[in-house]
C-alpha cells in the first residue's frame, strides 16, 4: 500500500518529539539525565493511593469501573471548583472540564480554535507539547521572546499591531506564566496586567498553561491570570501530574461555560470520557485533605534539588561571557544559555559520552533559534546525581569552548 498517498495533511505535518528522539540516544546504564520532565518517584504517595484504591473498588467499584460523563465525574468537578474557590477563583463546576492530563486540554483547544494557517502567539522558548499540539493542526506559530519577567509584552504589542495591519490576527495567545517550561521564569504581576489588557484590546483568548504554579519554593506568588481576568478571556489548564503523580493522567481546564461546552463537544469524539477510576481516586484523595500536604512534601524535596543544581552550576560552569542560567523559584526546570557558536545539538553526543544528558534548546523554539541553549530538569535525579552530572556537563562545555 502507498501509505504516503493516504495520510492526511495533518499527519504529514506532524513531527516527532525532539526530546523523545534524543532520549533514545541517552538510554544507557550509568547516564545522569537532566532531560525528562519526570517527577521524583520517591514522593509518590504509594500507601495512601493503595488504601484509597481498595476503598474505591469496595465501595464504588460499580461506577468507578464504568463509563463516565465526558465533562468529568461531577463530584470531582465540584471538588476542583471548591479548591479553586479557596484560592480566590470565582467558579463553579460548570467552569471545569476534566481531561486526560493537561496535554489533552491543549489538544482540545487546538481542535476547537485552529484551522490550517491560523496564527498562535507563543513564548520564545515555549513548552514543546503545546508547540506540537498547535502545529499538528497546521497553525503558524509567532514567537515572542522571554526575559526574567516572562513574555516581553512590549514586543507582543508591536507584533499584534503589525498582524492587525496585515489582517492576520491570531486565534489565541499561549503562555506558561509560572515557572515556565522550559525557562523556569515566572511572569511578573505587571506583565500579567499588560498581557490581559492586550487580550482585551484585540479581543483574543489567553491560554494559561500552569502545571507548576503550586510548586513554589520561595517568594510571593503573583496572581493567576484567571483570577485577574474579569472579562472571560482566560482558559486555564491544570494537571495532577506534577502535584500528585503523572501515571494518573488526570488534569482539568477552567474556562467560561460557553468554552467548556465546546471543549466537551470536542472531547466526545476524542475519548468519550476520562477514566472514571482515576477520577474517583483523586476525588477521595482531595476529600481527605491529602493534596495540600503532598504538595508541601514535593516542594521540600524539589527545593533541595534546585539548590543543588544552582550550587553546582555556580561551582563548575566556566566563568566566561555568554554563559548564564535562570534561577527559578519553583517548578522543575532551568534554562542554560551558552556563548554564540556552541551548538547544543552537536554537543549532545559528547555529553552522552560523559554519561550526562539534557534537552537541546532549539526543540522549544518555534522560530528555529535556541541552538546555544539547553533545558535542565532537577526534579528527577538525586542531589548526588545533580552534582556529578553538572560537573560532567561543565567539562563538556569547557571542551567546546576550547
Amino acid at each position: 500500500m502507498d501509505l504516503q498517498r493516504l495520510y492526511s495533511a495533518n499527519m504529514k505535518n506532524m513531527k516527532r518529539s525532539a526530546i523523545r528522539e534524543l532520549l533514545k540516544l541517552a538510554n544507557k546504564p550509568g547516564l545522569i539525565s537532566f532531560a525528562g520532565g519526570l517527577p521524583d518517584p520517591g514522593v509518590f504517595p504509594l500507601e495512601a493511593i493503595s488504601q484509597i484504591t481498595a476503598e474505591v473498588l469496595a465501595q464504588e467499584g460499580d461506577t468507578a469501573l464504568q463509563y463516565g460523563l465526558t465533562a468529568g465525574e461531577p463530584r470531582l468537578r465540584r471538588a476542583l471548583a471548591k479548591w479553586g474557590a479557596a484560592q480566590g477563583l470565582n467558579l463553579t463546576e460548570e467552569n471545569v472540564i476534566v481531561t486526560t492530563a493537561s496535554q489533552q486540554g491543549l489538544e482540545l483547544i487546538s481542535k476547537m480554535f485552529l484551522d490550517p494557517g491560523d496564527i498562535v502567539i507563543v513564548e520564545l522558548p515555549s513548552y514543546l507539547g503545546g508547540l506540537n499540539a498547535f502545529t499538528s493542526y497546521r497553525a503558524n506559530l509567532v514567537s515572542i521572546p522571554l526575559d526574567d519577567e516572562g513574555m516581553k509584552v512590549d514586543l507582543l504589542s508591536d507584533k499584534l499591531k503589525e498582524l492587525q495591519g496585515q489582517g492576520k490576527m491570531p486565534k489565541f495567545i499561549y503562555v506558561v506564566p509560572d515557572f515556565q517550561n522550559p525557562a523556569g521564569v515566572t511572569m511578573s504581576t505587571e506583565r500579567r496586567r499588560q498581557l490581559l489588557d492586550l487580550c482585551y484590546q484585540y479581543d483574543l483568548p489567553l491560554v494559561e498553561d500552569t502545571p507548576y504554579r503550586e510548586l513554589r519554593f520561595e517568594g510571593q506568588a503573583p496572581p493567576d491570570l484567571l483570577k485577574m481576568d474579569d472579562k472571560g478571556h482566560v482558559i486555564s489548564l491544570h494537571t495532577f501530574s506534577k502535584i500528585l503523580f503523572p501515571g494518573m493522567r488526570l488534569g482539568w481546564t477552567i474556562a467560561p461555560r460557553e468554552i467548556i461546552d465546546k471543549l466537551e463537544l470536542a472531547k466526545q469524539s476524542m475519548d468519550l470520557c476520562t477514566p472514571s477510576f482515576t477520577q474517583a481516586l483523586v476525588r477521595r484523595y482531595m476529600e481527605r485533605g491529602l493534596l495540600e500536604p503532598q504538595i508541601e512534601r514535593i516542594i521540600g524535596v524539589y527545593r533541595k534539588k534546585r539548590d543543588a543544581m544552582l550550587g553546582s552550576l555556580d561551582a563548575y560552569m566556566p566563568k566566561v561571557p555568554g554563559i548564564h542560567w535562570t534561577r527559578p523559584k519553583g517548578g522543575l526546570f532551568l534554562w542554560v544559555t551558552l556563548p554564540k557558536g556552541i551548538d547544543t545539538q552537536k554537543m549532545f553526543a559528547q555529553a552522552v559520552d560523559r554519561d550526562v544528558a539534557y534537552v537541546i534548546g532549539s526543540a522549544f523554539c518555534a522560530d528555529g533559534s535556541g541552538e546555544n541553549s539547553m533545558r535542565l530538569n532537577f526534579s528527577f535525579p538525586t542531589e548526588e546525581e545533580i552534582t556529578e552530572g553538572i560537573r560532567r556537563l561543565a567539562e563538556t562545555v569547557k571542551e567546546n569552548l576550547a
